[in-house]
């Protein structure tokens, strides 16, 4: 294809995406109005307080995912920072990852797992 033809297409593409774009700015406004309204400006997972200029890192989650369900009670939102927004976000794409196909998932040492714990034992053997 000519570069014509790609000049052609790219401002149609731009107008749609900017279109989603808008749409989803109004939507966003008007339901995250809505939970800021509802619930105190508070990290549901870190508990850091909002207020000021700061409230815009306070976003509006949507618990089960559906961008389009809004109840007006806020029973499908939370309020996050942007940081556990973003890792509430992250951990359930990772979740998905690994229930696509569990077989290949890697397995992972718990928390608790110490990789220096038989070290004490080594060390009392050398006496």
């Amino acid at each position: 294809m000519n570069n014509a033809g790609r000049r052609k297409r790219a401002p149609q593409v731009n107008d749609i995406v900017t279109a989603m774009r808008r749409e989803q700015q109004v939507r966003q406004a008007g339901y995250r109005e809505q939970a800021m309204k509802l619930f105190p400006s508070v990290c549901g997972r870190c508990a850091r307080e909002f207020e000021g200029k700061k409230l815009r890192e306070l976003t509006v989650h949507h618990i089960d995912h559906n961008h389009d369900n809004n109840p007006p009670d806020g029973s499908n939102w939370e309020l996050l920072c942007v940081y556990c927004h973003d890792h509430e976000h992250s951990r359930a794409v990772q979740q998905d990852r690994d229930t696509d196909n569990p077989s290949t998932a890697p397995v992972r040492p718990s928390l608790s797992h110490s990789p220096f714990a038989a070290l004490a034992g080594l060390a009392g053997d050398s006496d």
